[in-house]
């Protein structure tokens, strides 16, 4: 599916590692050259032709932003580095002052490294309690265990909405609908979850979302915060400087800027997020659901040519995403990859951001493929090839 579009896939790689960034389609060279050759100028800063085409460009990104996730308005879009700096934004500037010392926050052993250790940061300050909800025998959260858990003291569900070593597909819609029952907010790790199927923050009344636009065939450098905007106007910035106030005085005084733009303080990736909205343009054109439909046939082919292989331990077999986790009975998962490295198939190896999930599934390293809509079932055949010559 559409693999002309990208010139890395002429270079004959087998590209299985799109959990940790995606290939990026030739159509985003047009505008990045565009901003650089053509029209560069600061965002937000000046009065002049080339600043006003800028700022036209950038906050259009904002409205196609707005559009792919169903948001409510432009001014709940706000543009970070990535999805690490999206959550502690929200973590730092938003939980940091709407939590006390005893308020419980549920986790799970899955999360990335992003959703766990700023809350860590969080209990070392003010003293919250962090829980972890069960996962099932998949390694799944199932909305029973939530129910298990949640206490009068509970004040946030921090989740991925597809976790990016099991990639299960969580419940939020539900889950966020029980937390909302009891006066809890929700905060959705959508890194693996945006770029593959459509998410709609209205009908999953998700609190927050973080996303980053490099999982999702963007450039590096940019990231959305996602905000119900009566809670972002109780969020505080935690980055200051320019661009973000209005005024400020020798003694101290500052008046800073309204959502979003209190939050986006010096100089972005402009480039990037003006040719982030050609992105957004180009998955909406597929489909998201197109993307999620080859993804999910893709993974149960491989999933069956995986299984003739008896020394093949996968760890998600049931999974509806487009990752697969598995290890080699009689190599280890670095050397694993090492070996497949050799025949231009690149994969995952490691823990994967994920390191107290080895309490789960019984080991610190795996090797994760990860597949997206450039994809093909004669790669797939090609890799299954590869690894069974191991003996």
């Amino acid at each position: 599916m559409n693999r002309q579009d990208f010139e890395m896939l002429k270079e004959n790689i087998i590209y299985f590692d799109n959990g940790a960034t995606t290939l990026k389609p030739s159509i985003i060279m047009n505008d990045i050259n565009d901003y650089y050759n053509k029209y560069t100028a600061n965002s937000h800063r000046g009065s002049y032709n080339n600043s006003i085409i800028v700022d036209s460009k950038y906050e259009y990104t904002r409205c196609m932003v707005k559009e792919l996730i169903n948001a409510d308005k432009e001014k709940e879009i706000i543009f970070t580095s990535g999805a690490t700096d999206s959550l502690n934004k929200i973590i730092f500037g938003f939980f940091k002052y709407y939590l006390k010392k005893g308020d419980e926050v549920l986790l799970t052993k899955s999360e990335h490294a992003s959703n766990i250790l700023p809350w860590f940061e969080l209990e070392k300050v003010i003293g919250i309690k962090i829980k972890y909800i069960d996962l099932d025998n998949n390694h799944y959260v199932q909305i029973d265990n939530v129910k298990k858990i949640i206490t009068s003291k509970t004040k946030v569900i921090s989740l991925a909405h597809i976790t990016n070593v099991i990639g299960d597909i969580r419940p939020i819609k539900e889950i966020t609908a029980l937390a909302h029952q009891n006066d809890i907010l929700v905060v959705a790790d959508g890194a693996q979850s945006v770029p593959h199927m459509k998410v709609d923050v209205k009908d999953l009344d998700v609190d927050f979302l973080a996303f980053s636009a490099h999982k999702m065939c963007g450039p590096t450098g940019v990231g959305i915060i996602y905000g119900k905007y009566h809670l972002l106007e109780k969020m505080k910035p935690i980055i200051f400087g320019g661009g973000m106030n209005e005024s400020f005085t020798y003694d101290g005084e500052a008046t800073y800027q309204k959502v979003p733009y209190c939050f986006e303080a010096g100089t972005p990736n402009i480039a990037g997020v003006i040719a982030f909205s050609k992105v957004i343009e180009y998955l909406l054109a597929i489909g998201l659901d197109n993307i999620q439909k080859h993804e999910k046939e893709l993974r149960d082919y491989l999933v069956n040519e995986l299984k003739k292989n008896d020394d093949i331990i996968i760890y998600n077999e049931n999974s509806d995403s487009g990752i697969i986790t598995i290890n080699h009975q009689k190599l280890e998962a670095a050397s694993l990859a090492d070996y497949l490295n050799n025949y231009d198939i690149c994969v995952r190896t490691g823990s994967h951001c994920a390191k107290i999930l080895n309490s789960e599934i019984g080991t610190d390293n795996t090797c994760r493929i990860s597949l997206y809509f450039y994809n093909n079932k004669e790669e797939i055949d090609y890799f299954i090839n590869i690894i069974n010559r191991l003996v």
